[in-house]
C-alpha cells in the first residue's frame, strides 16, 4: 500500500503515475531530490547504478516542464523545438530513459516524447522530430545529425540533461557535446546524472553546469551493499572453464558476462549455446534490431546469458540479474562500479564474479580499493562441490514445497497413495529427488588451475630466490618473454620457477627459485647453439620487487591483463561514428575461445 506521505511533495501527475507503476516508497536518490530545492537551478545527480535517477531527474524537472507545456497547448502555437533534451552514450541507454519518461509523464495531456539514435531510420526519425515532440532523448552522433540538417531546433531548450556523463566523455564524444552546447541557448538549464564523477568528467561539469546543485542520493564512491563480490584466480587457459561452472552454479537466473572484445562476445557466446546455455552476445558491431531482439529476450527470460562488452551494456536495466561475471577484467574502478551496479538493482542482492588470471591480482586489488569494494577471494568450485551444490538447492525446493500452504487437489493424494502401494516409500523417494535436480545444460569442468583459499597472494621475498644474469638487453630485442623463453629452455624450469626479470641496456637480471638454482647453473653453463653470445651466469645486484617484469631506463610496459584504450574507449555506438579500431595488417586476429 502507497503511503501518502511519502510522495506529498511529488506533483500531482508524476504522483498519480507511480501509484500507478506500483511504486510504495521512493529510493535515496529521489527522496533526495525532493528534499532538495531543485527548481531553477542547475544539478549534479550521483547515485548507485539502477538507483532511479531517470525518475529522480525526471521529478526535478517536471513543475517548470509540465508548465511551460500548459502554456504552448493553450496559445496553440506550433512548438518550434523540445524544451527538454535527454543526451546518452548509447542506444540501449537512450532507449531506457524514453521508456521510464514515457510512464512518468504518461498523464500529460499531448506530451510527446522521441528518442533518435544511431543505427535506426533516420527518414523516419526525422518525421517523429517534424511533430515537434517536448522531450527529445538520443544519442550524440545522432543527434548532432538532426541538430545540423535543421531537423531537430535546440532554439527553445530549457533543459539539457547528460545521462552517464562519465561514460560520454570515455567514450570520445567531447566533440559532440561540444558541438551540441553550441546550439543550445545560453539560458537553459544544465543537468548531469552520473553514478560516478572522476576528475575528467568533474571538470566538465564545472565549465557545462557552473554553480550546479550537488545531489546524492547515496554517499559518492560508496559501494552497493546488496552486491556480494567474489574473486578466483584462474588461469587463462581455464577461464573457459570456471565461466562454465560459475554459470552452472546459477542455473536459470539471469547473469551478465563482460568481455573486453566484440569477436570475444561473440565467440563465447556460440561456444557456451553449443554447451547447452540459453546465450546471446550483445556489442556495438551488432544491428540496432538485433540487439534490440537480444535485449527483449533477455527480460522475458527466453535467453538467461548475455555476453557483452561494456559500452553495449550501458544500456541493459533489468532488475534481477542475479550474477555478473567478469571475464575481460575491468581497467578502473569507475568502469568495475558500472560493470558491477548492473546485478542488486532495486533492492535486490546480485554477486559480482571476477575471474582474475594470476598476473593480473595486483590490478584487480587497485580497482577494488578504488571502487571501495571488498571482495571475498575464494578457491573455484570443483565439479564435485558444483553437483553438491546443485543438489542442495533442489532439496531445498523440496522442503519448501513441503512446508506450502497450497492445498493438494484430491486427484493428485490419489495418485500419491497409488505410488506408495505400489513402490517402497524410500526408493520412491530418491527417485523423486532424482527428479526434482534440474538437467544441466552440460557437466561441470573439471579444473586445472591451482586454487587459493585465502585472499590474493602474496609475492615471494627476495631470499628466495638466487640472481641470475643474462647478457643479452633490449637494445639487442630483449623483452620479458623472449628472455623468459630462453631461460625455461635452457634452464629446463617452468615460468612458476622464475621471480622478478629486471631488462637493461645489455643485460638482464634473473630471479630464479632457490630450490632449482643449482640445477639451472649447471643446465645453463654448457654451450647453446641457439644463443650465441648470451651467457648466464650465477650473481648479479638484488632486484627491486615491483611486482612485474622491468626494463632499465624506459617505462614499464602495459599489463596485458589490463583493458586497452582502444575502440572501446575512443569508439561510436550510434550511426555513422561506429568505432572501427585501429588499422592492423596480417590475418584477422582469433578469438580466446574458438569454436570446437
Amino acid at each position: 500500500m502507497t503511503d501518502p506521505d511519502v510522495f506529498s511533495g511529488v506533483n500531482p501527475v508524476l504522483r498519480a503515475a507511480m501509484a500507478r507503476r506500483g511504486f510504495t516508497a521512493l529510493t535515496a536518490v529521489q527522496q533526495a531530490v525532493l528534499d532538495a530545492a531543485s527548481t531553477g537551478v542547475n544539478l549534479r545527480i550521483s547515485s548507485q547504478t539502477g538507483s532511479g535517477k531517470t525518475v529522480a531527474i525526471g521529478m526535478a524537472l517536471a513543475d517548470e516542464l509540465l508548465e511551460r507545456h500548459q502554456e504552448r497547448l493553450k496559445a496553440e502555437t506550433r512548438a518550434v523545438g523540445p524544451l527538454a533534451l535527454f543526451v546518452c552514450p548509447t542506444r540501449e541507454l537512450a532507449a531506457q530513459v524514453k521508456t521510464e519518461l514515457s510512464w512518468l509523464f504518461a498523464g500529460v495531456e499531448r506530451m510527446l516524447i522521441a528518442v533518435v539514435t544511431g543505427g535506426t531510420d533516420i527518414g523516419r526519425e526525422r518525421k517523429l522530430l517534424a511533430r515537434r515532440p517536448t522531450i527529445v532523448v538520443g544519442t550524440p552522433g545522432r543527434l548532432l545529425d538532426h541538430t545540423r540538417s535543421g531537423a531537430l531546433r535546440l532554439s527553445v531548450v530549457e533543459h539539457v540533461i547528460l545521462d552517464e556523463a562519465d561514460q560520454m566523455l570515455d567514450m570520445g564524444f567531447r566533440d559532440e557535446l561540444d558541438a551540441i552546447v553550441e546550439a543550445l541557448p545560453e539560458t537553459r538549464r544544465s543537468h548531469l546524472v552520473s553514478a560516478t564523477f572522476p576528475a575528467a568528467v568533474r571538470r566538465f561539469a564545472d565549465r557545462f553546469a557552473p554553480d550546479a546543485l550537488r545531489i546524492e542520493g547515496t554517499k559518492l564512491g560508496d559501494a552497493n551493499a546488496d552486491i556480494q563480490h567474489q574473486v578466483h584466480v584462474v588461469r587463462t587457459r581455464d577461464q573457459y572453464a570456471a565461466l562454465v561452472n560459475t554459470l552452472l552454479l546459477v542455473q536459470g537466473a539471469r547473469c551478465l558476462v563482460f568481455v573486453r572484445r566484440r569477436v570475444d562476445a561473440s565467440e563465447i557466446a556460440e561456444r557456451l549455446a553449443g554447451d547447452g546455455f540459453s546465450t546471446l552476445p550483445l556489442s556495438g558491431d551488432l544491428p540496432q534490431a538485433q540487439r534490440t531482439r537480444t535485449l527483449n529476450a533477455f527480460r522475458n527470460g527466453i535467453v538467461r546469458t548475455i555476453i557483452a562488452t561494456d559500452v553495449a551494456a550501458r544500456g541493459i536495466d533489468v532488475a534481477d540479474i542475479a550474477t555478473v561475471v567478469h571475464v575481460d577484467l575491468p581497467h578502473d574502478a569507475t568502469t568495475y562500479t558500472h560493470r558491477a551496479g548492473r546485478t542488486g538493482r532495486a533492492g535486490n542482492k546480485g554477486r559480482s564474479v571476477l575471474l582474475v588470471t594470476p598476473r593480473a591480482e595486483r590490478h584487480v586489488q587497485r580497482v577494488l580499493e578504488r571502487a571501495r569494494v571488498t571482495a571475498e577471494w575464494s578457491p573455484l568450485p570443483t565439479a564435485a562441490k558444483i553437483k553438491k551444490a546443485l543438489s542442495k538447492r533442489a532439496r531445498r525446493r523440496v522442503h519448501e514445497a513441503m512446508s506450502s500452504e497450497t492445498p493438494l487437489t484430491p486427484a493428485q493424494r490419489a495418485y500419491a497413495d497409488k505410488l506408495l502401494a505400489q513402490y517402497e516409500p524410500a526408493e520412491l523417494v530418491s527417485r523423486l529427488l532424482v527428479l526434482a535436480e534440474p538437467p544441466l545444460p552440460r557437466e561441470p569442468i573439471e579444473l586445472t588451475a591451482e586454487n587459493r583459499s585465502q585472499g590474493p597472494r602474496e609475492r615471494p621475498s627476495a631470499d628466495a630466490f638466487v640472481v641470475f644474469t643474462l647478457d643479452w638487453g633490449h637494445r639487442r630485442g630483449a623483452t620479458p618473454a623472449r628472455v623468459l623463453a630462453q631461460i625455461c629452455r635452457r634452464g629446463d624450469i617452468t615460468s612458476q620457477q622464475v621471480g622478478a626479470l629486471d631488462i637493461g641496456p645489455t643485460d638482464t637480471r634473473i630471479e630464479i627459485a632457490r630450490a632449482v638454482a643449482d640445477a639451472f647453473a649447471k643446465r645453463v653453463a654448457a654451450e647453446d647453439d641457439d644463443e650465441q653470445g648470451s651467457p648466464i651466469t650465477r650473481g648479479g645486484g638484488p632486484i627491486e620487487r615491483r611486482g612485474r617484469p622491468q626494463r632499465r631506463g624506459s617505462r614499464r610496459g602495459r599489463d596485458d591483463d589490463r583493458a586497452p584504450r582502444g575502440p572501446g574507449r575512443r569508439g561510436r555506438e550510434d550511426g555513422k561514428h561506429a568505432a572501427k579500431g585501429r588499422a592492423r595488417k596480417g590475418p584477422p586476429r582469433k578469438g580466446r575461445f574458438p569454436r570446437r
